[in-house]
């Protein structure tokens, strides 16, 4: 027997606010975020947040702002009703952090909400109580405080989903800081059970002030750990710091992103800044970062989700290539300069103080190699095909007998000695260790180099230039590998036909429903067609073609600058050791190898004492 057929019917008001609570309404969290953003919006300076049982019972939003006019304080809890926009084109274009006029209606609805203000114009303050909507004469000074209490008691089911105090303490914690990291102009103080847990005084404006405030709530081992990030491209913006790939992590806990000033979760910004890690990051670790993008708030649709943590960006691929090439070109210049002027507790060199183009070919003039070492000599021609450029490396690498004086090749044709700190970041190479390691002697004390990665490292990096626009040898199948395929798989082939040809893949229509693989690059004929050909149309499908291609190419040339570099066990002259130094210094990248692990580490004097205990 079926029920009777319901009447259609308005929803009565309450029910509209806790059906709008279960949006924007998760956790304690979630109520800390929105009074926050409530906070700034008024220009507040200095912001309270206390909390009783991780926020369940308690939390109280303390500020200094602008204040609210009793005459306003009834209206402020009701539905769709705020200050900060009035049409659609204020809609379109939102440069404050509430807009949606629902958060304090929902707390309002699941909570005990009280109002207390004092505008900047009256003689004193007002408090409302949301319950009852009395109204009534209260001290305090200018500002607002929002004091919620008993979150879900109307809603118990709700709060069985809830997690224990601590965790929730914890939740309600990263919401401040993720407010504190974009706002240096404004201090937050958090206190749990009357208990201060975290504070951070107000900084001030610009630049400087922001990296303060990073350090003050990432810590200073995220300041030292990170470089700075500053790029436009156009009308964007991408400032901030990204860590390096050194101290990765194996969870993306490290990770805060924001759109003029608002923190977000955006798949654009989160791939780009991971495509601009590939080269460097090793396995499966997790890079840290702070990103800032700043563009026209008419570019960005941030009323996307009740949360307002989602945002849509009118053009995603301009804010793509922004972010990447900004955190790209932060990563690419060598560190060795600026880690080895951090000796004896010295203030590290600023960003950008020292670039291989500021080293003249004059300063290479002690220990210039002879004409045979591939990394005394240009880059091939651009025009040269990576597998020719591989060839050409490899050969200039030919092992070579060692004999017993080639250990006395560090002095130079003129007779001059060998400077005893020499100014090159990397300094000058004194031993090699097991055919595997250069030991150098630089100003800070002691340099250690895997060759074989350093190397392999600056023969990729030659490689991807020679191949930059190129396209990628393919070796033509005897028996073309068939598959069955999906109808996306099928769209793919047939609209990327051109970006495949550019990545050496052959793959056409061999019915409505399958797919013929005819061609694969040359370097990976052995391996499984079929496999390689699902895996990069799930790739396009996914992200744009120039990505792809990118990506795809930078993975053959890994393999083959591996295969061209100086092997393990090959003895190197000091001649050789100190031109791959060198090439160390004005190559991008080298601090890693190509497969992310490190390619260098220095052991200050200060750390070599210690292993001695010599001053103590």
């Amino acid at each position: 027997m079926s029920s009777p057929r319901r009447a259609i019917r308005e929803l009565p008001d309450e029910l509209i606010s806790q059906i709008a609570a279960g949006e924007v309404v998760e956790r304690p969290a979630s109520v800390v975020r929105e009074l926050l953003d409530n906070a700034l919006d008024a220009g507040a300076t200095q912001i309270t947040l206390r909390l009783s049982a991780g926020g369940v019972r308690l939390i109280s939003v303390e500020d200094d702002g602008d204040g609210i006019v009793p005459e306003q304080m009834a209206t402020a809890l009701k539905r769709h009703a705020t200050s900060k926009i009035a049409s659609l084109a204020e809609l379109e274009s939102v440069g404050t952090m509430g807009f949606r006029g629902e958060a304090l209606a929902a707390i309002n609805s699941i909570a005990e909400l009280a109002l207390l203000s004092r505008a900047t114009d009256q003689s004193n303050a007002w408090l409302l109580d949301g319950r009852t909507g009395e109204l009534k004469p209260a001290a305090r000074a200018g500002g607002t405080t929002v004091e919620v209490k008993e979150l879900f008691f109307s809603v118990p089911a709700r709060r069985k989903f809830l997690k224990t105090d601590a965790t929730e303490l914890a939740h309600c914690i990263d919401a401040v800081r993720r407010h504190a990291l974009a706002r240096p102009d404004v201090g937050f103080a958090i206190w749990h059970d009357g208990k201060l847990v975290e504070q951070w005084r107000r900084q001030g404006d610009g630049d400087a002030a922001r990296t303060r405030r990073i350090g003050d709530v990432l810590g200073d081992d995220f300041l030292a750990a990170s470089i700075a990030v500053d790029h436009r491209v156009g009308a964007v913006r991408v400032t901030g710091r990204a860590g390096l790939p050194d101290h990765a992590r194996s969870r993306a806990d490290q990770q805060f992103a924001y759109v003029n000033g608002r923190y977000v979760r955006d798949k654009v910004i989160v791939h780009a800044a991971r495509s601009a890690y590939e080269d460097v990051l090793h396995g499966h670790r997790q890079p840290v970062y702070v990103l800032f993008v700043e563009l026209d708030p008419a570019r960005v649709d941030v009323n996307v989700h009740p949360t307002k943590i989602e945002v849509r960006f009118r053009d995603g691929r301009e804010v793509h290539q922004a972010v990447r090439h900004a955190v790209d070109q932060a990563l690419a210049a060598p560190r060795a300069a600026l880690l080895a002027q951090q000796v004896d507790g010295a203030d590290p060199a600023p960003a950008g103080s020292w670039s291989p183009a500021a080293v003249g070919q004059e300063d290479f003039k002690p220990f210039r190699p002879p004409a045979q070492l591939p990394l005394a000599q240009a880059a091939p021609d651009s025009g040269a095909t990576a597998l020719q450029a591989m060839e050409e490396l490899r050969a200039l690498w030919q092992p070579r007998a060692f004999t017993d004086d080639a250990d006395t090749a560090d002095v130079p044709a003129s007779g001059a000695p060998v400077p005893a700190t020499p100014d090159w970041p990397l300094g000058h190479a004194v031993a090699q260790l097991h055919g595997i390691y250069i030991l150098a002697e630089n100003h800070a004390g002691l340099v250690l180099v895997d060759m074989h990665a350093a190397h392999e490292r600056i023969v990729y990096e030659r490689l991807k230039t020679q191949l930059d626009g190129a396209q990628v040898a393919s070796q033509p199948l005897l028996i073309p590998a068939t598959f069955a395929a999906t109808p996306q798989e099928v769209a793919t082939a047939e609209s990327a036909s051109a970006v495949l040809q550019r990545l050496g893949l052959d793959v056409t229509p061999f019915s409505p429903r399958t797919l013929a693989v005819r061609a694969v690059p040359a370097t990976l004929a052995a391996g499984d067609a079929v496999e390689l050909a699902r895996s990069v149309l799930a790739e396009l499908a996914q992200h744009e073609a120039s990505t792809v291609i990118e990506r795809a190419q930078h993975e053959l040339l890994a393999t083959m600058a591996c295969h061209g570099a100086v092997r393990a066990n090959r003895r190197l002259t000091h001649e050789e050791m100190n031109a791959l130094l060198r090439q160390m210094e004005a190559t991008e990248r080298s601090d890693q190898c190509n497969h992310g692990r490190p390619t260098w580490r220095q052991l200050t004097l200060r750390e070599l004492d210690g292993l001695f205990l010599r001053g103590r």
